[in-house]
């Protein structure tokens, strides 16, 4: 009697089935291409199916704004509208966005100061410009950021910003006038320290007092 074939025995088809298969497969992909592929995605339609069903079409409607002629129709950008997104809400204050024709400018300097010393160094600014700044130093300093009114009587300043001991500085700044603005520097600690500057913006310059003189 014969045994019952396993359910896990493999029974490949014939050799001349398998070839027609794959042949018929290459051609059902080749005419897909033909006929859906290229005429949706390229425009190119050599069988004129494509056309008859609307798939070139697709092609057709891919606009860029900013070339005189359109990718997959020669369209003229005339007939591209762009939309309106209505009436801006007026600026509270206008300097806070401000164009200009070259990119800002960064200046960087390293500050020696002997032991109890004191130094200045600072930003030339027109009103409303702005910089962005950072310090460091390898000691302990004592820091003054303000900024002084040439249009000013006196010896009056606007501080920004004072702290009695410390090492480093991060900020930015809108000129609020026309005038100098940076730092005072006292070194405090009890060997020399150098302050490394970097100052990024609009600014006109950046004027360094050097040491001024004994600070006690």
């Amino acid at each position: 009697m014969q045994e019952p074939a396993s359910p896990f025995e493999a029974n490949p088809p014939p050799a001349r089935k398998l070839v027609l298969s794959i042949v018929g497969a290459a051609l059902a992909a080749a005419l897909l291409l033909m006929v859906a592929i290229l005429p949706a995605e390229y425009g190119i339609d050599p069988t004129g199916i494509g056309r008859a069903l609307g798939l070139t079409a697709i092609n057709g409607t891919t606009k860029t704004v900013g070339m005189t002629d359109v990718i997959g129709g020669n369209e003229n950008l005339a007939e591209v509208k762009v939309p309106s997104f209505g009436d801006p809400i007026p600026l509270p204050n206008p300097a806070v966005s401000q164009l200009k024709e070259a990119a800002p400018q960064t200046h960087t300097q390293t500050i020696t100061i002997p032991e109890f010393q004191e130094t200045e160094v600072k930003a030339i600014l027109d009103a409303a410009q702005v910089i962005v700044y950072s310090w460091e130093a390898d000691g302990d300093v004592y820091v003054d950021f303000h900024g002084h009114d040439p249009a000013a009587t006196g010896d009056g300043f606007v501080r920004y910003r004072e702290e009695q001991s410390t090492r480093t500085g991060h900020g930015s700044l809108v000129a609020p006038f026309t005038g100098e603005h940076g730092w005072f520097w006292l070194n405090i600690d009890n060997k020399p320290v150098q302050i490394k500057l970097t100052v990024t913006g609009y600014f006109n310059g950046i004027k360094d007092y050097g040491i001024l003189k004994q600070g006690f």
